[in-house]
């Protein structure tokens, strides 16, 4: 099987053959890891001034890296970031790089682009400007939701008439590590409707998806598994989350993605690395329906050696029976 293949096993809730999938969804350390620069680390300013020759060139260039950090690290699947802020106003050239990737790669990899379309926390700016108007007006902050599902679900059928795209991870954090920015009450209110029709209409499209966010779900984790993503990521356990309890609860219901602590692999000692992949394994892998992860992403700064030892201890510890 290939690990695309293996990974929509394991997104279906089904137990894949061999080795556990893998994935993160960032790998920040190319620099570090092939000697080049991160595409999101790259400098677009001029990419409007480009040729198109030049525009060409990038874009083979950001596919090739895409492809090998995948290869190098055995990951099952390609969270393909636009660089530059492309978004939708980039489409064309996100079309064009998931293209490319098809056609270093095959069909080896699934490939997902981000597709959240639901309030997430807003940052230090906006915070009491929209807590406000959530308390003011309720009626305008559902309307705006609504249009921005729609919106999301317009512009996802152009990916669905390209025919590249696997899914998308809806990266919109809803958590701090104390717990979700809305009370529960609130976040069935102003969230989960508008969460649960964008997903759907994904689903009708033939598109999966995973829902990340950080921080403690627990208080919301039932709303979340309600709306139906095939997938959580990325249970946090600088948030309190246990993989144990959250696999206890509602592992046989949707896929669980990471929970390998990043503060380990950061800051921590190799012995605590070890434990908490080891603990993710063991408690996430039973039955199916797990995909090995960071509780994160590799990011900026992060020592490579720790996750190579990560993946060490997955490559000798994430294997089912045969």
């Amino acid at each position: 099987m290939t690990p695309r293949q293996r990974f929509i096993l394991a997104l279906e809730g089904k137990q894949p053959p061999g080795r556990v999938p893998h994935f993160e969804l960032v790998f920040f350390l190319t620099m570090e890891a092939f000697g080049r620069l991160h595409p999101s680390q790259r400098h677009y300013g001029q990419w409007g001034q480009m040729s198109q020759r030049e525009r060409d060139l990038h874009v083979r260039d950001i596919a090739d890296l895409y492809v090998a950090i995948a290869r190098k690290y055995e990951h099952s699947a390609i969270f393909f970031h636009g660089p530059g802020g492309w978004g939708k106003s980039g489409d064309d050239e996100t079309r064009r790089t998931l293209d490319a990737i098809r056609e270093i790669s095959g069909m080896d990899y699934f490939l997902m682009i981000h597709g959240d379309a639901t309030y997430s926390i807003p940052d230090g700016n906006r915070m009491m400007e929209f807590s406000e108007k959530v308390a003011d007006h309720p009626q305008e902050v559902k309307d705006e939701a609504a249009r921005m599902v729609d919106n999301a679900l317009e512009w996802a059928e152009g990916y669905r008439r390209h025919g590249v795209l696997d899914g998308f991870a809806l990266c919109a954090d809803y958590c701090l590590n104390t717990g979700p920015f809305f009370r529960p009450s609130m976040f069935d209110e102003f969230v989960t409707p508008h969460l649960a029709r964008l997903i759907a209409g994904y689903r009708e499209m033939g598109f999966y998806t995973i829902k990340h966010t950080d921080g403690n779900i627990m208080p919301i984790l039932d709303s979340l598994v309600s709306a139906r993503p095939h997938a959580l990521h990325s249970l946090d356990p600088q948030g309190g989350v246990d993989i144990a309890e959250v696999k206890r609860r509602v592992g046989r219901r949707v896929c669980l993605i990471g929970n390998v602590s990043c503060a380990m692999l950061d800051t921590g000692t190799d012995e605590q690395v070890i434990a908490s992949a080891r603990y993710a394994l063991k408690h996430g892998m039973p039955g199916g329906g797990y995909i090995f992860s960071t509780s994160n992403c590799i990011y900026t700064g992060m020592p490579l050696e720790r996750y190579e030892l990560m993946l060490d201890v997955w490559r000798r510890e994430g294997n089912y029976a045969v």
